[in-house]
């Protein structure tokens, strides 16, 4: 089998393919031929579905940088490596029936991205920005039980959330959670706080991010600038990479958002999912002005 599947990977690359299948393998690792040397620097479209793969390799983006589709529905996947961002040409992604916990932020930056699968993992919430990308049409999170908000991006977008919202005790979850009316729904891990109309003063922290995120893209192109001594490492790591972007502004946002609800079921798009799910659209605000102007309907 292993002998098959490098000879299969090998014709790839000297054939210069642009599709390559390898579903139903019993994979459990990345295949290392995939990676080696250059990589397959002309494939677009790879196919991976029902192995038994657990995570993605941190050089995916480097060693096949012109992936336009990449298909890993029914595997064994919790983590998807924050590398994943620079695929800067994938249009396709289906990560359905794995077991997803969380998605990271960098997911919802791929500025190409139409379709996102999601469906059937165990997510409870969604990077903020998911939908920020006006290519990203086509949404699908069914069947991921205890998710019951969806980013206000996603709002007009075509989504699949059959199944999703089911009742969870707020105590069994390690999570910052948000509720409106009888809605309750869980915030990014990232999330330290939240504020609400009546908390006009930003925390401290939240403000020093703020004003290093701004100082950075004035002035150099890197972040360099701020040695390691200056600024705790997982502060300085999270200058590269902000937890979303202000759904009323677009202003960076780091540990504090002010959150705002709509139920779905209040929403014009209520009778296209009536009684098959339970969810919300949540706004990420960057302060109180934010919060009290902002229209999911804008």
């Amino acid at each position: 089998m292993a002998s098959e599947l490098c000879k299969t990977i090998s014709v790839a690359r000297l054939e210069k393919h642009k599709n390559l299948f390898l579903n139903y393998r019993n994979l459990h690792h990345f295949p290392l031929e995939l990676l080696k040397d250059e990589g397959l620097q002309h494939l677009e479209r790879l196919y991976m579905k029902r192995n038994s793969l657990t995570t993605l390799p941190e050089n995916l983006a480097q060693k096949l940088p012109n992936l336009v589709e990449l298909y890993l529905h029914s595997n064994n996947i919790v983590v998807v490596p924050e590398a994943i961002g620079s695929l800067v040409k994938l249009q396709c992604l289906d990560l359905s029936d794995n077991a997803l916990e969380i998605v990271c932020p960098e997911i919802g930056r791929l500025r190409a991205l139409r379709h996102l699968r999601l469906a059937n993992n165990q997510l409870q919430f969604l990077p903020p920005d998911l939908g920020r990308s006006r290519e990203l049409q086509y949404v699908y999170v069914d069947n991921n039980t205890h998710l019951k908000g969806l980013p206000s991006y996603l709002y007009n977008k075509v989504i699949g959330c059959s199944g999703c919202g089911v009742t969870i005790q707020v105590s069994e979850v390690k999570l910052l959670s948000f509720s409106s009316g009888q809605l309750t729904v869980f915030l990014p891990a990232e999330v330290k706080a939240i504020g609400t109309e009546n908390d006009h003063v930003l925390p401290l922290q939240e403000l020093a991010m703020r004003s290093l995120y701004h100082t950075y893209h004035r002035v150099p192109k890197d972040l360099n600038f701020l040695s390691p001594i200056s600024l705790p490492r997982s502060l300085l790591e999270l200058l590269h990479c902000p937890l979303g972007h202000c759904h009323r502004c677009s202003e960076p946002m780091f540990t504090f958002v002010y959150p705002k609800l709509f139920p779905l079921r209040e929403t014009t798009m209520a009778g296209l999912h009536q009684g098959r799910t339970t969810v919300g659209f949540v706004a990420y605000c960057c302060s109180t002005q934010c919060l009290q102007t902002f229209d999911l309907l804008g």
